[in-house]
Order: C-alpha cells, then sequence, then structure tokens
C-alpha cells in the first residue's frame, strides 16, 4: 500500500522523472503537472483534494508560474503543504514564499537523502487543516 500522493509541479520532464522515481521508491504515489494550471487541474479532479499530502512546485513555469499557483493551491487547497523546488535560488521570494506558508524550499538539483528526509517529515506531520 502506498504512503499517500504527492504533486509533482515542474514544467522539467526529466526533474519530474527523478523526482517521481525517487518518490516511488519509497512507495509514494506520484501525480505529475508541467504548469501550474495543471496543478490546479489535478488537484481539482476526483478525490486528490483529499488524498494529496504533499505539493512539491516549481517555480519558474509557463502559463501558470509556481508562485500564482501556490497562491492559488494555498487557497483552495490550505491543509496541504507546499514544498518549492527551484534552479534559481533567491532569498528574497523563498522569504516570500515561506511567509505564505510554504513548508521548505529546495534548490536543484535536489539531493536524493534530502528530497525524501524532507517528503518523509512532512508527510509524517500530515496536514495542517483537516476537512
Amino acid at each position: 500500500m502506498g504512503k499517500g500522493k504527492i504533486l509533482v509541479v515542474d514544467d522539467e520532464n526529466d526533474v519530474r522523472d527523478v523526482i517521481r522515481l525517487q518518490l516511488e521508491q519509497k512507495g509514494f504515489n506520484v501525480l505529475e503537472a508541467m504548469d501550474g494550471q495543471k496543478a490546479i487541474d489535478i488537484l481539482q479532479s476526483g478525490d486528490n483534494m483529499v488524498n494529496v499530502g504533499l505539493i512539491l512546485c516549481d517555480i519558474r513555469m509557463p502559463k501558470v508560474n509556481g508562485v500564482e499557483a501556490i497562491e492559488f493551491l494555498k487557497k483552495e487547497a490550505p491543509g496541504i503543504p507546499i514544498v518549492v523546488i527551484t534552479g534559481y535560488p533567491d532569498t528574497e521570494l523563498a522569504t516570500g514564499l515561506l511567509k505564505k506558508g510554504v513548508k521548505d524550499y529546495l534548490v536543484k538539483p535536489v539531493e536524493k537523502e534530502k528530497l525524501l528526509a524532507v517528503v518523509d517529515e512532512l508527510i509524517a506531520a500530515g496536514k495542517d487543516i483537516d476537512f
């Protein structure tokens, strides 16, 4: 039995593939979105709003970027923890996102151990809000 669903939002296929493989090896069920709009669509379909336990989200993406997606996701699914994954570290942006409720900020390429430690910790902590 899997440990729950994790939504990975990144416009780079290879980044999503690596993260998905690392998470699936640990028993997680991974959903993928290539941009913020797709992430929102995925969350709004089926029972994903209830079953997604964590969102890993890139910042620089086409259509709906990570910052816009995070603002929407925080409003629509306030209980789901969000971790930012970015190839462009920006202290000001990181601080602003953490103030908005983002749980962590990882810089690409993310080390497998660091990724899994953050994911395990946040999944174990559970959602911020129970519906």
